[in-house]
């Protein structure tokens, strides 16, 4: 699943860069103060199944040319463990919860342009964690305090209006609590990060 989102991703980034190019300045920066914007793979939400009920929004704010500070509140829901890798194990139902999780987050991120659109960000998200059964219902509540590292590249085009930022992570969550005995059988199984995560960040500056 995650090379397929990992594909769209880049198409959607090249064609960005190819549509609008001749709207991007030579030199980067955030020309704007603020920023609203989402991660595009929610667009996913209803179609996937089981839908991983992913909705994210965020406010950035640009406090310099190459420095923002972004407010991020998201919810999602997981049927495994995440530090599966890649591979055969990866979203296998053999290895995943006897139900699911929902987490629901606010978190804060701070980017850095490195070079032109190149840029690097770092997320720490505080989630409410709700362990469910294959029917949904509630068995318990936890939290766990997720960390992001990504490297991607911001495509600005529409008068610099409009963005595109393509990225990959590196995701750590040393905190993790109250979970199901059934639910953590599966989950010392596999590490506490996973590396290779795809992002697909798109906004709207003003």
């Amino acid at each position: 699943m995650k090379s397929q989102l990992f594909i769209l991703a880049l198409i959607l980034a090249f064609n960005a860069s190819s549509l609008f190019s001749q709207n991007q300045e030579k030199t980067y920066g955030f020309e704007k103060k603020h920023t609203i914007g989402t991660q595009a793979f929610m667009i996913l939400t209803p179609i996937l199944d089981p839908s991983p009920e992913y909705y994210q929004i965020n406010y950035g704010y640009r406090f310099s040319s190459k420095d923002e500070l972004t407010i991020e509140a998201i919810t999602w829901a997981y049927t495994g463990p995440l530090g599966r890798p890649f591979g055969p194990d990866y979203e296998n139902e053999e290895s995943g919860f006897p139900g699911d999780v929902k987490s629901l987050g606010m978190g804060l991120a701070y980017k850095r342009f490195l070079w032109k659109g190149v840029y690097t960000q770092i997320h720490s998200t505080a989630f409410r964690q709700t362990y469910r059964d294959h029917k949904k219902n509630e068995i318990q509540k936890g939290f766990m305090l997720f960390n992001t590292l990504r490297f991607g590249y911001h495509f600005k085009f529409l008068k610099n209006r409009f963005y595109v930022a393509p990225s990959i992570g590196a995701t750590w969550w040393p905190v993790s609590t109250n979970m199901p005995e059934s639910f953590q059988i599966e989950e010392d199984k596999w590490n506490n990060f996973f590396l290779g995560e795809f992002g697909l960040h798109v906004g709207y500056a003003f």
